[in-house]
């Protein structure tokens, strides 16, 4: 059953990830056709084509490695300053060059003169490359919204999971207890499972967060407000200095790293709960923060991701994760012992960090993503707009295909990081359970 189940978390995963890159796709294909761009092929997929089909002006259809997808438009770039779209050097970059130029127009109609992509208005072409991960965000955002706000996240809550019988430094990484160790301040309190703090010395609290920050804070006598069998009772506690896990202000802890705070003795609970609308919003503005900063951080995960992938060291719970990593996560949460709604929650808020990825890696201005494609486009604005101010003559499209050569190095550089990602999820994957 559990090989059953996973997978299905794994196909459920793989349906979602078509969907994903056709959603993005559309983006583009529904945009080119709004601004009279001929359109060839919209494809979810690369290599053999398994399904396909034509209506109207253009070809849709499914390959058989789902690793992305793409769609074809005339004439993406201008022709060469000779107006020719055919290779005229024996050099490799001017051949890259000419070699794109030449795919751009393969294609080309009579009649399609006035339907190429380069002619279209710098903002128009942004539009059209923006449009694709515009609908990554938009479905990500979707996803996080809809799941938070119906069946909730999982949050640390002011109710007492467990109590510590006695003062036990976390650096110690110990749960028992030796011969000589104090009572925990909570334990003497009489302090039980399932209370639900709401007040600390006086104060109301409503989340982990205040509650942990009051308690860390405070060494000496305090009192807990708990509602206990559905009345309130008064706790007179002492708090004392013990070492704790860092946080990093945000609900999270700092691996490794202990200060010396204010303690009680007990753990929180963990519940699901719905979020507002105003708090889904914070934690969407969290979590783009969260993942701008892990796309800065990339380049200095490699050693530790290629140490995972080849001398068995440990695989970091931040390191980088691919598709079959991903998918083989999905297929774990499958087979947790949860109930089925929250498994299926997880599962939605793995495609929509996927999606968000999407959305931030292609933003990046750098060929072939599309955010290379509106940086070109954005510059042309500009220099054309200069050369109006100042009455000089149209330098006329940038020619984007003369950064092709420039484009192979960073699809270079994505291929193998992309090819390191994959042998790390295969032989030393990221696990939950």
């Amino acid at each position: 059953m559990t090989l059953v189940l996973n997978v299905i978390g794994v196909l459920v995963f793989m349906v979602g990830l078509l969907i994903s890159i056709a959603w993005h796709e559309l983006g583009h294909l529904s945009t080119a056709k709004l601004f009279g761009i001929r359109v060839p092929q919209y494809m979810v997929g690369f290599g053999r084509t398994v399904w396909s089909r034509k209506k109207g002006e253009t070809e849709y259809g499914i390959k058989a490695i789902p690793m992305g997808g793409y769609i074809r438009m005339i004439g993406m770039f201008p022709p060469g300053e000779d107006g020719k779209v055919t290779a005229r050097s024996t050099s490799p970059f001017r051949s890259m060059i000419e070699d794109a130029r030449s795919a751009a127009y393969e294609e080309l109609r009579p009649g399609d003169e006035t339907r190429l992509f380069y002619t279209r208005k710098p903002w128009k072409r942004v539009i059209v490359m923006f449009a694709g991960p515009f609908m990554n965000l938009v479905l990500a955002m979707a996803i996080f919204f809809g799941v938070w706000m119906t069946f909730g996240v999982s949050q640390t809550s002011t109710a007492v999971g467990t109590v510590v019988p006695c003062v036990i430094k976390q650096g110690e990484k110990r749960d028992a207890c030796k011969d000589g160790d104090p009572v925990a301040p909570a334990k003497a309190a009489g302090l039980r499972v399932d209370d639900r703090i709401i007040a600390f010395n006086g104060r109301k609290v409503d989340d982990w967060s205040t509650l942990q920050k009051s308690i860390r804070e405070t060494v000496g006598p305090a009192t807990l407000t708990v509602v206990r069998d559905g009345s309130e009772k008064t706790l007179p506690v002492t708090l004392i200095p013990n070492e704790v896990a860092k946080t990093d202000g945000r609900g999270g802890y700092v691996k490794g790293q202990y200060v010396t705070a204010g303690w009680i003795g007990f753990t929180p609970k963990g519940e699901i709960a719905a979020l507002t609308f105003g708090q889904s919003v914070d934690r969407v503005g969290q979590i783009v923060e969260d993942s701008v900063q892990g796309l800065v951080n990339l380049p200095s995960k490699v050693p530790a991701l290629w140490n995972a992938a080849f001398n068995g060291a440990e695989r970091e719970p931040d390191s980088p994760m691919g598709i079959v990593g991903a998918a083989r996560i999905n297929g774990e949460i499958a087979t947790l012992d949860i109930p089925g709604e929250e498994r299926m929650s997880i599962m939605l808020n793995v495609l929509g960090m996927f999606n968000l990825s999407l959305f931030l890696f292609n933003m990046l201005p750098l060929l072939p993503l599309d955010g290379g494609h509106i940086a070109g486009a954005l510059w042309e604005s500009l220099r054309r707009n200069v050369a109006r101010i100042f009455r000089r003559a149209d330098p006329g499209p940038f020619d984007v295909a003369k950064l092709m050569p420039a484009a192979y190095v960073v699809a270079g550089v994505f291929v193998c990081f992309t090819l390191l990602v994959l042998v790390a999820d295969v032989v030393n994957p990221i696990k939950i359970t």
